[in-house]
């Protein structure tokens, strides 16, 4: 990991909220004060969709504001550069191991969705489609510019550098985000989607031959001062792992 730091505290990532009922959107201006400290969550409650809607499309493209809603409470919040290396990191793993892997994927980055039928709204620092169907799906739309033409994700990055204040899972699970890599500002953890609707975390990814260990390694014990330097030695263990695993099923297909 990048050996980048802010001053912030933890004091200073103490949240801010905005307590109900909220009376106007927030000007461009005014969101600028309420999130100048970068990682703070501000936390608007009790608000609508139309506030959600208003607010987020009034947030030229920019201006490095996450904002999201889970059907109740509104988040908004500033990314710092210690968020930025990590989530451009853990970026780089997936985009680079699916590659060494020769496994399709497509990367949407920071896409915000908007599921007015659901009521909820959340832009990740990171977000995939790995299934065929998807896959498909998303090559036919020729970079189409609406939202709502696109299926949701399959997996998703979240980098919490400070505790969310709205329920962050809850929107994953709405827009049926299979699996979920999230950094809690200390370790990575591998989170997938059950049947009830929740997430509990697992071992391994179900779309990439990794383990949460492995990305903790490469992505936060690793130097990745240089990007250059730490994609070659993760790409070129990535390809001894792909010639590995293509040696142990052909071994076990010789063996039936």
């Amino acid at each position: 990991m990048s050996t980048a730091t802010t001053d912030t505290t933890a004091a200073d990532l103490s949240p801010l909220e905005v307590p109900g009922p909220v009376a106007r959107v927030p000007s461009l201006d005014e969101l600028r004060d309420l999130t100048d400290i970068p990682d703070r969550r501000v936390v608007f409650r009790g608000v609508d969709w139309a506030f959600y809607e208003q607010l987020v499309d009034s947030i030229p493209e920019s201006v490095h504001i996450h904002v999201d809603y889970d059907g109740r409470d509104l988040e908004v919040m500033a990314i710092g550069p210690d968020h930025e290396d990590v989530k451009y990191s853990l970026g780089q793993f997936v985009s680079l191991v699916a590659a060494a892997m020769g496994i399709s994927c497509k990367g949407l980055g920071s896409t915000t969705w908007k599921r007015p039928e659901i009521a909820r709204g959340l832009e990740s620092d990171q977000c995939y489609y790995l299934l065929p169907e998807k896959l498909a799906a998303v090559a036919r739309l020729r970079r189409s510019k609406d939202i709502a033409d696109y299926p949701n994700p399959d997996l998703a990055i979240e980098v919490d550098i400070s505790r969310p204040e709205i329920d962050r899972a809850g929107i994953y699970a709405a827009l049926g985000v299979t699996e979920v890599w999230r950094f809690d500002g200390e370790r990575i953890f591998i989170e997938r989607l059950t049947p009830a609707g929740t997430y509990v975390a697992v071992e391994s990814s179900s779309f990439l031959p990794v383990r949460a260990e492995e990305i903790q390694h490469w992505v936060i014990e690793e130097d990745t001062s240089d990007d250059t330097v730490w994609g070659e030695r993760l790409r070129a263990e990535m390809k001894k792992k792909a010639r590995r695993l293509a040696r142990a099923a052909q071994r076990r297909g010789e063996a039936k």
